[in-house]
């Protein structure tokens, strides 16, 4: 990798970890600007940079640096009722990734970005819900009563958002030599 893709990087990863301090917690699940990061990241970054940043979060959250939601850190928060999300975030990074890339040329950047970012949102809720489920013991309904309806409505807000700043640091950067 170049100096300046793992710098991008680990902006990436910065960017997360800020993210997910801003918390609101909503019950079980906390409210947190992760997603608009995460619907940044298919429209600024290559595929292998977005996912690496992601991996990386992950990591660095799964080796106990307080990067995660309400400073919480360790491998218990990825396996404890709310991990199932932040495996999801991975998972979605790389089909948010893929669909954009299939997309370019077909419709606009942003268009693009939006799509492979409501793919994400859906793979890190189907993880999320899964994982909250067996944790704490509730069917699907209640699950996802807890932990999904409450967030559509502002996730789909930052979706758009963090794919309109996305294009915009796209277009910034391939501006710059």
């Amino acid at each position: 990798m170049q100096a300046r893709t793992i710098t991008t990087a680990g902006i990436s990863v910065a960017l997360l970890a800020v993210s997910a301090w801003f918390t609101v917690p909503l019950g079980p699940v906390p409210f947190t600007l992760q997603t608009m990061v995460l619907a940044m990241l298919p429209a600024a970054l290559d595929r292998k940079t977005a996912c690496a940043a992601v991996a990386v979060y992950l990591l660095v959250g799964g080796i106990g640096v307080p990067v995660f939601s309400g400073f919480g850190a360790g491998a218990g928060v990825l396996a404890g009722p709310t991990g199932g999300y932040l495996w999801g975030f991975l998972l979605g990074m790389l089909a948010a990734t893929t669909i954009v890339r299939a997309l370019s040329g077909r419709l606009s950047r942003f268009a693009a970005s939006l799509a492979g970012d409501i793919a994400m949102l859906l793979i890190a809720y189907a993880c999320g819900t899964l994982q909250f489920m067996m944790v704490a013991s509730l069917d699907a309904a209640s699950a996802l009563m807890l932990a999904v309806v409450p967030f559509v409505v502002p996730d789909l807000v930052k979706l758009v958002v963090g794919a309109r700043v996305g294009c915009a640091v796209a277009r910034a950067r391939a501006t710059r030599p």
